[in-house]
């Protein structure tokens, strides 16, 4: 199992009439990130935020905005999300034929890049881009809609990216140790995410159990960081 667990809460799955007061209540609430989803209803068959309401969300607070971006043609898009204020901007490999274009532009607008992978793409499509991103997220749902149940099946994915990463040294930095950022979403509360943090994932997007299932959503994330 590894340690340092991030705890990213979807706003998704907030009231979208009060992203800021919930912006602000996930920071009150102790977790690491503010995780946003930004959707364009051909990539996904669902329309949600934008710039301009990413930009709000940045105002209202100071945790690092750990933005997902699940539309085509990401790379026409970077400059739009990096001045709305995304801290790490996460698009999708199966929505762009320039992959390593993209991850380039965005770590030259100076902030993280990461690469996302939905649950039926091989995990031999993860490995080349290990060393060019800041993250991976691994889906485990369908991307798309919030409240959908958990894909057992990308747990093997998510402990053969880990191997993969401690057999090639290949590192980040988290709280000061070096381990590279395996992202999971999708259907995630305490169960799942126990089985993903054994196969080796250190960061946790959750939604529905942050704000619907739980009574205290620092209670859910504290249980989700499974210091015991």
């Amino acid at each position: 199992m590894v340690h340092n667990i991030k705890i990213a809460p979807s706003i998704l799955s907030g009231d979208f009439g009060r992203l800021a007061d919930e912006a602000h209540r996930i920071e009150q609430a102790g977790a690491d990130y503010v995780h946003v989803d930004i959707m364009d209803g051909h990539f996904v068959p669902n329309l949600t935020l934008g710039p301009k309401a990413l930009s709000a969300i940045n105002k209202a607070t100071n945790l690092f905005l750990d933005v997902h971006i699940m539309i085509y043609n990401p790379f026409d898009y970077v400059e739009r999300f990096v001045e709305a204020g995304a801290d790490r901007l996460t698009f999708h490999f199966e929505a762009t034929e320039d992959v390593e274009g993209t991850l380039e532009y965005i770590h030259k607008c100076h902030i993280e890049a990461g690469l996302a992978f939905c649950p039926e793409t091989s995990v031999e499509f993860v490995f080349p881009f290990l060393k060019k991103c800041d993250l991976v997220l691994l889906m485990t749902v369908h991307p798309g809609f919030g409240g959908q149940l958990f894909i057992p099946e990308v747990v093997e994915k998510v402990r053969l990216v880990r191997k993969f990463c401690d057999r090639n040294n290949i590192c980040g930095k988290v709280n000061g140790s070096a381990i590279f950022n395996i992202e999971v979403d999708g259907g995630i509360n305490e169960e799942t995410a126990r089985l993903c943090v054994e196969a080796g994932a250190n960061v946790l997007v959750t939604g529905t159990y942050l704000f619907n299932e739980v009574e205290e959503m620092s209670v859910g994330i504290e249980k989700l960081r499974f210091r015991s």
